[in-house]
């Protein structure tokens, strides 16, 4: 029954600890990669070269098996320049483009669905056609008619 308390205590020790360390090296990730972009922003960089920056910086900075997607990232800038609005004054102008406008990705999202199912339905109608037309054709005999012969 030790055995198991050991083994138990060593597990939960061997899951907490490590949590609690990336915890705390993700806000110091997210809090410098803000820091990068705001920066880099400031100092004239365009969106792109300062997002690709800072998103770099962040996923370096994770580590471990999962890796940080775009959204976590720009989430984690974000919250830290909402934190720090002091530090951070002059970058908040900037944290629109971080967050793409969610109106227009629903809208292309659903025209694509919508593409998709005219396509579907007119396959089906294609197809169905073609069903029909096998079905008139059986009733067609396959024999030719000469009409010259009497």
């Amino acid at each position: 029954m030790q055995g198991f308390k050991k083994k138990s205590i060593f597990l939960i020790l061997g899951v907490v600890l490590p949590n609690l360390f990336l915890q705390t090296s993700k806000v110091n990730a997210g809090s410098f990669g803000a820091e990068i972009f705001c920066s880099m922003r400031d100092g004239g960089n365009d969106h792109e070269s300062s997002w690709e920056a800072a998103y770099a910086y962040i996923k370096k900075q994770k580590g471990g098996i999962f890796k940080v997607s775009p959204k976590q990232a720009a989430a984690q800038i974000t919250e830290s320049v909402i934190r720090d609005k002091d530090t951070f004054s002059y970058c908040v102008q900037y944290l629109d483009n971080l967050h793409p406008n969610r109106k227009l990705i629903r809208e292309l999202e659903s025209e694509a669905k919508r593409k998709k199912e005219e396509a579907e339905e007119k396959e089906n109608r294609r197809k169905k056609l073609e069903k029909e037309l096998e079905e008139t054709n059986e009733d067609f005999s396959e024999d030719t008619i000469d009409r010259y012969s009497y």
